[in-house]
């Protein structure tokens, strides 16, 4: 028996066979019911002749479906309602030409006939079915006695169709060595149900699975994370030890199969993730059809996303500018391998390089520009004042004046929180680059400037997640700035696809905020993330809190007390009505800020900034003393 059920793959004809076979005694069974003789009776030309015919057509019909094809002991629903159609079909063809051969020449009763047509296929159906099932039942039965290692206990989080799948994709495989023990699901018509002989549990049963059967892991499926119900599981089951495993989406597969060595640690990403934007993509589509699309910063972690996602839409071509030669290596490399790579034109240079960026204009043209290049890290920003003016303000002012001097349709600045009630020279920089940015749209060209503004974003390149999972990885501490510190996060995917919504929606002069959820504190971030690597705060991993850095504040806004803000039909993005500066007045203040920038004393250009901009007010800097001078 553990020869003939063990992972080897039978003969399809072998399969062909043993349902003609199958179908042979069906029918044998139902002309002895139906003509009421024995078994030992002799059979006539009658009976011989319609054997004959029906095998013939039966083998036809069952190779035509591919019915022997299938692993039976892979067998679902959908192979039973073949089964069904094979043998239907098999006899309606049996009917229609015995009555045209076998009836006429042997004067057959033709109520009589159509009995026995209708028994045979009861009873066939009946028999390839129960076949099946039978061998199905069989493997399972001796997958569970064959002695092997002890296998993983697991619990899948849901009790939907696709919870079910993952159940069956992960006990077929002989690869996945696992047991199901259950699955999760607080809905009060599935609590104590069976699904495959498998108990539904309710969320508060964790603590009971995990003392009786030693659950080790909880698998949730990749399309059930935004479920409400998700975030108490996952946070029971982080308390109690049980790691959480996400299930890829079912086009990663391997091969179409799931293997257990493909489910991924659940990350805090995961956990923070909000429900999926819905993008009005007919509208995007139409701004970008046919365009020729310039991103600066293309490197980082925005714009590199951002040239991903816009190569979803049909684009002439599309520029990648970024002056990191290194990351920008790295996305040429990334371009080569994707199916519309070919589109992208990669340019090395700085924004501050006013001569290198008029040879981007020039040689490509762009029609729409993403504005992604900036200077980004608080404390760096603040050691290093001059280059944050340099490429924050000085490039950004070179890549919009070139886009009012070629006639662009359309420039879009990434900005940030920080730019609102600035507390450091990066906010400060990026306010001032939103000021000039609005002052353009006052009849200076045909141009459509728009701003987007949004807080941090989780996993970009020196955020606090991949900080604190390293210095988890090492045993700790975690170093945190302060207890009470705290920021809006959002993923990078779900940031870009705003941006891309807000360029499509804008038509000029507009600062768009995004819905960035509750703000989190940073604190309450690293005892999660210290949880989630099956870790107890403060006992395994400790953590140490450093104070805040230079220009740090302890919370982030979205809005300047004297802005307010507009709805939109997105229910994600809203609209600054933001205070506005002539243009005269604002070029003439870069200038003189570009030019005490030139002394190398930042004092002075720190000043400047701050006459500019009277919410200026630094923080756990060294800049405060000017505050109020």
């Amino acid at each position: 028996m553990k020869a003939i059920f063990q992972e080897k793959i039978h003969s399809r004809w072998l399969i062909l066979l043993i349902d003609q076979i199958i179908l042979f005694w069906a029918i044998v069974i139902s002309l002895l019911l139906l003509q009421q003789v024995s078994a030992t009776a002799v059979w006539g030309v009658v009976e011989l002749s319609s054997l004959f015919l029906y095998h013939i057509i039966s083998i036809t019909v069952f190779m035509i479906l591919e019915l022997h094809t299938g692993i039976i002991r892979y067998s679902n629903t959908k192979d039973m309602v073949r089964v069904f159609l094979a043998v239907f079909l098999s006899s309606v063809i049996f009917g229609l030409l015995s009555r045209i051969i076998l009836i006429s020449d042997f004067q057959l009763q033709l109520q009589w006939f159509y009995k026995v047509v209708l028994v045979n296929f009861f009873i066939s159906s009946s028999l390839l079915i129960l076949f099946r099932i039978g061998v199905k039942s069989l493997f399972a039965f001796f997958k569970t006695v064959t002695p092997v290692k002890k296998r993983e206990r697991l619990l899948i989080f849901g009790s939907d169709s696709y919870s079910i799948l993952l159940k069956q994709t992960l006990e077929s495989s002989p690869e996945n060595d696992v047991q199901v023990m259950g699955f999760v699901d607080d809905h009060p018509d599935k609590v104590n149900k069976f699904i495959e002989q498998t108990k539904v549990y309710h969320s508060s049963a964790l603590p009971l699975l995990l003392l009786k059967h030693g659950i080790e892991k909880l698998v949730i499926g990749h399309e059930t994370l935004f479920e409400g119900c998700k975030k108490k599981v996952i946070e029971r089951c982080v308390t109690l030890g049980i790691k959480v495993m996400i299930v890829p989406p079912s086009n990663q597969w391997l091969y179409g199969k799931l293997q257990f060595n493909q489910l991924q640690n659940l990350k805090i990403e995961d956990l923070l993730q909000r429900a999926p934007i819905l993008l009005e993509q007919q509208n995007v589509q139409e701004q970008l059809r046919g365009k020729r699309v310039l991103v600066t910063g293309a490197a980082g972690s925005i714009g590199s996303e951002l040239v991903r996602q816009l190569l979803d839409y049909d684009l002439e071509f599309l520029i990648a500018c970024d002056q990191a030669e290194t990351p920008l290596h790295e996305l040429q490399l990334e371009m080569e391998g994707h199916p519309k790579g070919d589109l992208v034109k990669i340019f090395l240079g700085s924004i501050q390089n006013q001569g290198r960026m008029k040879t981007l204009f020039e040689r490509y043209q762009p029609e729409i520009v993403f504005h992604a290049a900036a200077y980004k890290h608080v404390p760096m920003m603040e050691n290093h004042a001059e280059e944050a003016i340099l490429t924050n303000i000085y490039g950004t002012k070179n890549i919009a004046d070139l886009a009012v001097s070629y006639g662009i349709e359309k420039f879009v600045m990434i900005s940030t929180d920080k730019a609102v009630k600035p507390g450091n020279i990066m906010g400060a920089s990026k306010r001032i680059a939103e000021i000039y940015i609005q002052s353009l749209q006052e009849g200076r060209g045909k141009t459509e400037f728009i701003t987007t503004r949004f807080g941090n974003v989780l996993g970009s390149n020196g955020s606090v997640i991949p900080r604190f999972k390293a210095q988890i990885e090492r045993g700790g501490p975690v170093t945190v700035t302060h207890p009470e510190v705290t920021r809006y996060f959002m993923t990078i995917s779900e940031s870009v696809q705003l941006v891309l919504e807000a360029a499509a929606m804008g038509k000029g002069g507009e600062i768009f905020l995004f819905d960035m959820g509750s703000p989190i504190k940073i604190a309450d971030l690293a005892i999660q993330m210290i949880k989630l690597a099956g870790l107890h705060p403060e006992k395994d991993i400790q953590i140490v809190y450093s104070g805040l850095r230079p220009g740090e504040k302890l919370y982030e806004e979205l809005l300047h007390q004297d802005e307010h803000s507009i709805p939109t039909h997105h229910p994600k993005i809203k609209m600054a009505k933001t205070i506005r500066y002539s243009h005269a007045f604002i070029e003439k203040a870069i200038s003189e800020i570009l030019d005490l920038n030139q002394l190398n004393d930042p004092y002075d250009t720190i000043r400047k900034l701050k006459s500019i901009l009277p919410e200026f007010r630094s923080n756990n800097s060294r800049y405060e003393q000017l505050d109020g001078s």
